[in-house]
Order: structure tokens, then sequence, then C-alpha cells
């Protein structure tokens, strides 16, 4: 893993290309962001990003012993079902119900079970406290209100121990990088995340660079941003 402060090698797949989908500018984060915003979205594009795993969460999580894990904003479902095929015990939350729903039939069409539930994280869920033992955030791009609110939940949600896994586009990528959302108030950097998870013990907080090809097979950068941290384990006077 590269330390902090270091530029790690471009990463190149496929699916680097969808992850530049998915984001056409509306008036404001607000619009964009909204159930009805989401679902036009994922009825019109089919699967926005494909169904295969974020290639960060595939990387984080192969091999992982079976265990409890949270997706929060899972959206259509491409890294629950992947987690649930490598054995672990998944939920899957998000905030569109066309989403949830396709993620519903991708579960079914892989074979596996995941818990797919239909709630805005910041609104109308409240988790169970320590119900999980890894909760992954995917590309959850949220205002700083909303993105304290539901990182603290995502903290709740952990038993001691467990670990958060998050991947996002980095407010770097905003002037210098491609694709990801037009909106600098729901991108963050390595002070912001800092900060949400002070608490616990963070293992990594860097950006992550992917090479992203366009139309005519121009490559440019997406600058990305990943943390690692583990929620600490309680002491016993």
């Amino acid at each position: 893993m590269n330390g902090a402060g270091s530029e790690p090698p471009l990463l190149s797949s496929a699916s680097n290309l969808l992850e530049a989908r998915g984001h056409v500018r509306l008036d404001s984060c607000h619009q964009s962001g909204t159930p009805a915003a989401w679902n036009e979205r994922y009825s019109t594009r089919g699967m926005v990003w494909g169904t295969e795993p974020n290639q960060f969460v595939a990387a984080f999580a192969v091999g992982l012993s079976p265990c409890r894990v949270l997706d929060l904003g899972c959206g259509q479902g491409r890294n629950a079902v992947w987690l649930a095929q490598q054995g672990h015990t998944v939920t899957g939350i998000d905030q569109s119900k066309v989403g949830i729903g396709q993620a519903r039939r991708l579960a079914a069409r892989q074979g596996v079970r995941v818990d797919f539930v239909l709630a805005d994280l910041e609104a109308d869920w409240t988790p169970l406290p320590e119900a999980f033992d890894l909760v992954v955030l995917s590309y959850l791009q949220l205002p700083p209100e909303t993105r304290r609110t539901v990182h603290a939940k995502a903290a709740a949600a952990l038993a001691p121990g467990g670990k958060v896994f998050l991947i996002a586009h980095h407010s770097d990528n905003l002037e210098h990088g491609v694709g990801g959302p037009p909106y600098p108030e729901v991108l963050f950097d390595e002070a912001d995340l800092a900060e949400d998870f002070a608490a616990f013990d963070v293992m990594a907080n860097e950006k992550r660079y992917r090479a992203v090809e366009g139309e005519g097979g121009a490559v440019r950068e997406a600058i990305d941003i990943l943390l690692e941290a583990v929620k600490p384990a309680q002491h016993t006077p």
C-alpha cells in the first residue's frame, strides 16, 4: 500500500470509463442527488457503472474472511452482490427505488442473498449499533453536513475492531481530474475525512489515481480519495 503523500501507480480497466458516467450537471448538487434524479439515471441508462465491483473495493476486500458488511449508497448493487459472492453477509442501503430494484434483480441473477434496504441515509436510516464488521462507502458524494451525519452513522454501525473502507472523488478532481460530480460541495479531501473519522485508527487516507479513457482513446487521470480506518476496540477499565 502506498504511504500518505506518495503517488500510486495509474490503474486502468474497462470499468474506468463507466466510473466517469452517471454525472450529468443539473442546477445544483441538491437536485442531482435527489431520489428522483437517481431514479431517472437508473431507469434510462441501464447498469450505469456495470455489474462488476469497483476496482478499489475489490482490491481491498478480496480474501477477507467472511464478515457482516454494510454498503452505504449501494446504488444498483454491484459491490454488494460481489461481496456476497465472496461469502459475506451483506446489507445494502440506497435512496433510489429503481436502483434497489435493479440491485435485487442482480443478486437474484447471481444467486446470492443481499438485504437491500430503501432508505434516505440521513433522514430515514438509524443504524443498529455495532452490527457490522465492515462499512463500504463507494463514491457516496454528499454535501458537508449530510456527509458528516452519514459518516457518524457509519461509525456507529461498526463493531469495535471493525473497518470502514471509503473510495470517492477527491476535491482536486474538479479542476485537475476527469469525471465525477461537477459540484464542489460534494467533494472532499484528506482533512475532511481525518475530521470525520478522528476517533478511528487510520491506516490510509490518500489520493488514488485512475486512468480514464475517453472518446477517441484520449486518456486522462481521475483523482480519487481512499480511506481505510479501524474503529478502536473498547477498553475495559
